[in-house]
């Protein structure tokens, strides 16, 4: 009789790709039925996040949610919070196993023994990099390219979680990019917890990744997920704007736009540096008549010692002088063990819900204007399969959200409109 296990994904688009990729390799090694997490099941994977306390809360939460569904159940855990709770976790009732960053190899082994009734093998199977992408989608997968962060900022707790910066061989990652595309997706997003620090454990560059899956048959599109502002070489923007499949939108963290608050937080750049860096992207990509570059900024707002007047810095910054098309908005939360939860001027918790609203409001504004500038302009959808009340939805290279009348014959098709 076949067991039937749920998965369930908190956080960010890594943990989305390792999720898929523990889901497909155990039914490729048991006979399961996957059930959706809300439903009863034998078995539940849990993939948690830590970012912010709230995370942690969630996590908890949710664990305790699904043994209340099933309480016969095995709950399995893994993920960032699981490698620095690991105790606490086994503590929650219904918990059977939790696996830490370097525990990730056995989860696949150990669940799959467990839907077999039978015992795990006795081997480790510890890797210091568990590949993964995402599937399901058939316009879009999530390929992890790289694993951990060696910059350890003076707010956040990710790399105690994830451990120090790591990487596959290109070659391996061409192979899963090819995977990919046999399975019919068009469209890619790398993504990593430092992305551009690719190349730590091979030896090899980030540029030399992007080329090598830039020749992968069948992909149409490639996206990069998250990048540092100081890992985005000109050499590699130069490169994507030369005629590549990599398109004109970017995420990259600036989480503050004051230089106080940038040094305080340990970051590795200034707000001239920042400035520069988006004129140089969008010198090289934007062409007259063309799509404007998307530009999607995460900001931290509260982070101990920060003013309104440092605030109001950041405001005008993003608002006067970067004008992104998307803002990411995290108020800041306080990690035990971290240097910035030792401070003792920390910002009242009223004062940061104020500033996350007059952030929205700027992003809200902002992202009008960015869709309002492009109209007008020839564009690529890569139009997805979802259809909402008759309507269909996708999106453009420089990720505008485009819906039309739902037309079956245009799911994973990539088609012109005109903005």
């Amino acid at each position: 009789m076949k067991k039937k296990m749920a998965f369930l994904t908190l956080g960010c688009k890594l943990n989305y790709a390792e999720t898929s990729t523990y889901e497909r390799k155990l039914a490729e090694s048991a006979d399961l039925e996957v059930v959706p997490w809300e439903e009863k099941a034998d078995a539940y994977l849990v993939n948690t996040c830590t970012v912010t306390e709230h995370s942690d809360k969630k996590c908890r939460n949710i664990i305790r949610k699904l043994h209340r569904i099933s309480p016969g159940a095995a709950i399995f855990v893994t993920g960032c919070y699981a490698q620095l709770k690991k105790e606490e976790i086994m503590g929650i009732e219904g918990v059977a196993e939790v696996f830490g960053a370097d525990e990730k190899p056995l989860v696949v082994p150990v669940i799959s023994a467990f839907l077999q009734d039978r015992l795990p093998c006795a081997e480790s199977g510890r890797d210091s990099f568990m590949p993964a992408y995402s599937s399901g989608e058939r316009t879009r997968s999530f390929l992890k390219v790289q694993d951990g962060c060696d910059y350890f900022c003076a707010y956040c707790t990710v790399p105690y979680a994830r451990g120090r910066s790591r990487n596959a061989p290109i070659a391996d990652l061409v192979a899963q990019a090819r995977e990919i595309a046999a399975g019919g997706t068009k469209e890619i997003v790398l993504t990593g917890v430092n992305t551009g620090d690719f190349g730590k454990t091979t030896g090899e560059s980030f540029l030399d990744l992007l080329k090598a899956l830039n020749a992968v048959d069948g992909i149409e599109r490639y996206r990069i997920s998250s990048i540092e502002p100081n890992l985005l070489t000109d050499e590699t923007v130069d490169w994507i704007a030369s005629g590549t499949k990599f398109l004109p939108h970017f995420h990259i963290p600036l989480q503050s736009g004051s230089d106080t608050i940038l040094k305080a937080m340990g970051r590795r750049y200034d707000t001239a540096f920042f400035e520069k860096k988006i004129a140089r992207i969008r010198r090289a990509m934007e062409h007259e008549g063309g799509p404007l570059v998307f530009f999607g900024i995460d900001v931290i707002t509260g982070f101990p010692g920060e003013t309104d007047g440092l605030f109001t810095e950041t405001l005008n910054f993003l608002g006067e002088r970067i004008r992104p098309a998307f803002i990411h908005i995290f108020p800041y939360s306080k990690r035990a063990g971290t240097p910035a939860a030792a401070r003792k001027d920390q910002v009242q918790d009223r004062v940061k819900t104020e500033r996350v609203k007059m952030l929205e409001d700027l992003c809200t504004r902002l992202h009008a204007e960015f869709v309002e500038a492009n109209r007008g302009v020839r564009e690529k959808v890569l139009f997805e399969s979802s259809d909402r009340n008759g309507m269909m939805y996708g999106y453009t290279g420089n990720y505008i959200r485009v819906e039309r009348p739902y037309d079956a014959s245009l799911v994973g098709r990539t088609v012109d409109v005109t903005l």
